[in-house]
């Protein structure tokens, strides 16, 4: 009896161990973001939302402002890259193209664009798809974590954005 009690006690103690190290091990491949507090919209490619209207020959312009009548690429990024869910648009002097960043609610996004109207550190507009999922979103002042400098854009086991 005595054996049995001491073989059960170390199977316990050494499969305590390995859990322990394992958990330990998974904790060193997370990648933890700073909270920040921020005004998020939200905005989809519609030209309400990103200020286009169509010319008299059908060609997407810009509505307003300096470039009034100049051609606009409608879906295309201020990188270079198509909008889709999880594109972001901050200001670039605080969150540079390529920043992760995890919105509650949202989901996992990359900066990918910039705005007009999003100036400052605690400003953000988060793409999608239809006019009602950006109206619906609205407005909402919310913990967002962002991510370090070459952090994977999305990373393993995310949920996709909305």
């Amino acid at each position: 009896m005595a054996i049995l009690s001491v073989a059960l006690l170390a199977v316990l103690v050494l499969g305590g161990c390995t859990v322990l190290f394992l958990d330990q091990e998974a904790d060193e491949d997370l990648i933890y973001g700073k909270m920040v507090r921020m005004e998020t919209t939200a905005y989809c490619p519609c030209g309400y939302c990103c200020s286009w209207k169509l010319d008299k020959h059908g060609r997407p312009v810009v509505a307003a402002g300096r470039d009034r009548g100049k051609p606009k690429a409608v879906g295309i990024t201020a990188s270079g890259k198509r909008a889709k869910p999880g594109t972001i648009a901050a200001d670039t002097r605080y969150y540079p193209m390529g920043t992760v960043l995890y919105i509650p609610g949202y989901g996992y996004g990359v900066v990918e664009d910039r705005g007009g109207d999003i100036k400052g550190r605690h400003r953000l507009d988060l793409y999608f798809n239809t006019h009602k999922e950006a109206r619906n979103w609205g407005r909402k002042r919310i913990e967002v974590a962002v991510f370090p400098k070459d952090t994977p854009p999305m990373p393993k086991n995310a949920p996709p954005p909305m």
